[in-house]
């Protein structure tokens, strides 16, 4: 089953979200170190990212869509495996079998 494609103001979000976390990575300062941002800029970040997860959160309910998308540890055990098949391989195994 294929999702439904997101709506315009889906996607908005989506897009302001990544670009207020990337402004808090690229601003993200050293223990010991100053903060660039300001402490009420921080918190309206803050806030900001609070008022869009409620947002996707109404809109992905209102869409009958489950909120299954959760943040991963690139060591976290996956529930599926992927298995690359050499058909190529797979199919000169076949044919040598016959010449034999």
């Amino acid at each position: 089953m294929t999702q439904p494609e997101s709506s315009k103001e889906e996607r908005i979000l989506k897009m302001v979200k990544k670009v207020l976390t990337d402004v808090a990575k690229d601003t993200h300062a050293k223990p010991g170190f100053r903060h660039p941002l300001s402490k009420n800029t921080i918190r309206g970040i803050q806030e900001c990212l609070s008022l869009i997860t409620a947002r996707e959160t109404e809109l992905a309910e209102a869409a009958g869509r489950p909120l299954t998308a959760r943040p991963r540890f690139v060591d976290e055990p996956q529930d599926s495996v992927v298995v690359k098949l050499d058909i190529d391989n797979l199919r000169q195994g076949a044919g040598k079998k016959d010449d034999d």
